[in-house]
């Protein structure tokens, strides 16, 4: 009797997001890619269960076409992985199951890469074949003497060197054979020295105590900057392999791998996978493979590699895991923390995060005895932290100076370069100039189709929207009044680095941000270049703010610390906070003392007393506790509905009808909702969709039967022509 296959079928669909039953072939097995028709087509999908009977008569069952792969793409534990982020997030099952299998797969394009080759016969006899040509064949008699008995080339290589008419005669004659051999896409790892650097008490503590955990329990280690948190990982790992079990490490910027796989291949070798999506399809499909055959032990990358086919883990870490790309804003939405607390909870294994500045939600938890605290109080190599300076650029302008550097700055520039140092410059903000505005009119140019201003590229000459990356011509009249008074907005990384050029026209400066970073291994050469020249400058974005360790940088400055502060988030100070201390934590990791200069404009706001003095747990009780005041995460849930959609007049009107449909609910739980409001969303519109947005904030008593009544509301409001998503304690509120 045929087993029955249950089969999902590979369509984002809420009306086909359910098995269909089919008549399994003899090799069908679960997490098995097959294709099976439906309706009048044939459509990819996945088996998700076997079983011996059907609800659906026999007769009507259809049978699978065929299978797609001899091996399962989904474990077992991706199955059940899925339904828990099904019922956590109210999402559909293919879109978690995608999550599993490179789209390089999916997409059918991508397959391993084959490379001929040929093999000489063992017993070649040089002189023999050379008797055979004739005197004027130099290409033939060059390849003859070029060949050593039972050695292997690359077919292509050699045709280059001597011809393919003339190795084509040498195979047809029986003198090489053809063969084929995978080669694997490598992504490009700089090399690191192996420093085996010894332990100190606090990093012995925590490598000990993660070590001899028999349970899926929560490690947080809180350690400030430079305190050795990669090395106290890498001793974990290795415990970990010791036992015969497999890591994932997480960090949450691409920019950090090329350092952090440098450094953890020059300890285990060929062991890592990296997967990011910085990575071309081939390299990540083949380290995809890698890690499914089990060649590898270790795989480190970005969010997406916490859904890596890796069997039998002894440990899953999340370095930085305060950064808010850990969240998920686009469709599947997800939280990387619960996915990872799942896949530990499978496994049976401690799950360790890791942060010189926690999430306010972490350390709330490890403060209370649900997750482990472990802390780092000192630098590894035992150097003070950098000394901080603030800036007051109030008093800049009060004595004439209009530049985005401060003259403290610059003088400290100066002595770093004479000394022969390098200096990191922080402005979170690319481009040359944010926005762009008519002095006599005051029109400043926005984006078609997202409600956002357009930002100044100098170096293409060209306005681009940063949502959707649309591109305008710049401007050299008002479009409105025609004046040719036309003023640029507040600086970007782009017009630092050209003021900096007219300072320092004879050093080296780099500009680090999401522009200069597009093309394949740019990043990682660019931070290779900047670490083998000193003196030199570094100029980023948030992405120079995390994991980078530079010996030879002694000076950062922070050109507008107040930049994401007045955000109207209510993380925004938690946020500066960690922003500040993070790209601080980049001046002085080496022998030398390091120093910090922060420019603000307003030098009395409380935060800048805690950051001076690294203070995070001093900021994290008076934070705490506001949150707590006035009811916020990690006290209250916040769930924002977001309704996006072309249709304007539709995205508003539904909007409303699911607001007027959950009052109800508020009214049901008066004491739980401390806000509800509809609205327009603050990005009113991106990517010409209109976006109208539902806040709500409720205490955490009933919380989960309140989700749980919102999804039922949202969900009878689903119109093929919106998208609208749920958004548990969103990361972005705009």
């Amino acid at each position: 009797m045929c087993k029955i296959a249950e089969v999902i079928v590979d369509i984002a669909n809420s009306e086909v997001d359910r098995v269909f039953d089919y008549l399994a072939l003899s090799d069908t097995i679960i997490g098995q890619r097959v294709r099976v028709p439906f309706g009048k087509r044939y459509i990819d999908g996945y088996v998700t269960n076997l079983k011996d009977t059907s609800a659906v008569d026999d007769n009507a069952l259809k049978s699978i076409q065929s299978s797609i792969d001899d091996y399962p793409v989904l474990l077992p534990e991706h199955l059940e992985l899925a339904q828990f982020m099904m019922n956590k997030y109210h999402l559909r099952f293919i879109d978690c199951l995608r999550l599993f299998v490179p789209s390089q797969l999916r997409s059918k394009h991508m397959q391993p890469l084959y490379i001929r080759y040929v093999r000489v016969i063992e017993d070649y006899n040089m002189e023999e074949y050379l008797l055979k040509i004739r005197s004027n064949a130099t290409k033939q008699r060059d390849l003859i003497l070029y060949l050593l008995p039972g050695a292997e080339y690359v077919q292509a290589e050699l045709n280059k060197l001597f011809g393919i008419t003339n190795v084509n005669k040498l195979i047809n004659s029986g003198v090489l054979t053809q063969f084929e051999k995978q080669k694997l896409r490598k992504p490009t790892i700089n090399n690191f020295d192996d420093k085996n650097i010894t332990l100190n008490s606090q990093q012995l503590e925590i490598v000990n105590s993660v070590s001899t955990c028999n349970d899926s329990s929560t490690h947080l280690v809180f350690g400030v900057t430079g305190s050795g948190k990669t090395e106290v990982y890498m001793n974990i790992i290795q415990k970990v392999l010791q036992t015969d079990k497999n890591a994932i490490l997480l960090v949450p910027e691409i920019s950090l791998t090329p350092q952090v796989m440098g450094v953890f291949t020059s300890r285990f070798g060929d062991q890592i996978a990296l997967l990011h999506s910085g990575l071309s399809d081939g390299e990540r499909f083949d380290e995809w493979q890698r890690i499914r055959l089990g060649e590898v032990r270790i795989v480190i990358g970005a969010r997406s590699a916490i859904f890596a086919p890796v069997n039998n883990l002894g440990v899953i870490i999340i370095d930085e895991e305060h950064d808010p790309s850990y969240k998920s804003e686009s469709n599947p939405r997800y939280t990387t923390h619960d996915v990872a607390k799942f896949r530990c909870i499978y496994n049976n294994c401690p799950l360790v995060l890791g942060s010189a500045t926690p999430s306010l939600d972490s350390f709330n938890r490890a403060k209370s005895g649900e997750f482990i605290l472990h802390t780092l109080t000192q630098r590894a190599n035992k150097q003070p932290m950098p000394t901080m300076q603030i800036v007051n650029m109030c008093d800049e302008v009060r004595n004439g100076n209009n530049s985005i550097f401060s003259n403290t700055l610059l003088n400290k520039l100066n002595n770093c370069i004479s000394s022969g140092n390098q200096a990191i410059l922080f402005l979170n903000r690319r481009g040359y100039s944010s926005y762009v505005i008519c002095r006599e009119c005051g029109y400043v140019a926005k984006c078609e189709d997202c409600d956002v201003s357009l930002v100044y590229h100098k170096e293409d000459g060209l306005l681009k929207c940063h949502y959707c990356n649309k591109r305008y011509k710049a401007l050299t009249q008002c479009p409105e009044c025609g004046s040719e008074n036309i003023r640029m907005g507040s600086s970007g990384t782009q017009r630092i680095v050209s003021e900096l050029q007219n300072v320092f026209p004879d050093i080296p400066i780099f500009r680090l941000d999401v522009d200069t970073t597009k093309t394949k291994d740019s990043l990682n050469n660019m931070l290779k270049n900047f670490a083998e020249n000193s003196p030199s400058i570094l100029v980023g974005t948030q992405m120079i703010a995390k994991g980078h360790d530079f010996p030879n940088v002694t000076l950062v400055g922070v050109l507008d610390a107040d930049m994401s502060l007045h955000f109207s988030d209510f993380r925004a100070v938690e946020r500066t906070f960690q922003l500040i201390t993070q790209v601080s934590g980049r001046a002085g990791r080496g022998e030398k003392q390091g120093e910090v200069i922060l420019q603000t404009y307003t030098p009395r706001h409380y935060i800048y007393h805690y950051i001076k003095d690294y203070n995070y747990s001093g900021f994290f009780d008076r934070e705490v506790n506001l949150r707590e005041t006035t009811n916020f995460p990690p006290f209250a849930k916040i769930i924002r509905i977001l309704i996006t959609g072309e249709n304007e007049s539709l995205a508003k009107d539904i909007s409303g009808q699911i607001f007027k449909d959950l009052q109800p609910l508020k009214q049901e739980f008066p004491r739980d909702f401390v806000y509800f409001a509809g609205m327009r969303s603050p990005v009113s519109k991106i990517q010409n969709k209109f976006r109208y947005q539902i806040l709500m904030r409720f205490k955490l008593d009933n919380e989960q039967e309140i989700v749980n009544r919102i999804y039922e509301i949202v969900d009878k409001h689903n119109n093929p022509k919106l998208q609208i998503f749920v958004e548990q304690n969103p990361a972005n509120m705009s």
